[in-house]
């Protein structure tokens, strides 16, 4: 996995990652799911629907040179 972005919302932390460095590939997003006391970060891919909507447009801003597609 690569790590495209990341950016963080109401104190969670998010990414984007990609199965290709480069070129067409998939991509996924991951939400931080560790406890700020824990000394590695536990991150679960983002399964809601609406969350991964919202999620989606806030990357597609970060990344405006990167086409996204939903």
């Amino acid at each position: 996995m690569y790590v495209l972005e990341s950016t963080r919302i109401g104190g969670v932390d998010y990414i984007l990652a990609a199965d290709a460095e480069t070129g067409d590939g998939n991509c996924y997003i991951f939400k931080d799911k560790s406890d700020s006391a824990d000394d590695t970060a536990v991150y679960e891919m983002v399964d809601d629907e609406n969350e991964m909507d919202y999620l989606l447009s806030v990357f597609a801003e970060l990344l405006d040179d990167v086409d996204l597609e939903f």
